[in-house]
């Protein structure tokens, strides 16, 4: 996985899994619903367990559409 990444965020999901990849953007369901932040906090954590990596938000906090990079 390349960063900066692109994602495309589909909250209220069964699960929090990556769907797929749509050109250069990754589909990310999440659990949370878009409220109070939940589902941003949900991404990290994700991101956290699953890839070990820390990561933030660089753009897109209250959209769908969203860019995440790594902290060094």
């Amino acid at each position: 996985m390349q960063f900066p990444l692109k994602l495309k965020v589909k909250p209220n999901s069964k699960r929090t899994e990556i769907l797929k990849e749509e050109g250069d953007e990754v589909v990310l369901a999440v659990k949370s619903p878009a409220e109070n932040n939940k589902a941003n906090i949900e991404i990290l954590k994700f991101f956290a367990k699953e890839f070990k990596v820390k990561v933030k938000i660089i753009y897109g906090l209250k959209s769908g559409k969203k860019i995440i990079d790594k902290i060094e």
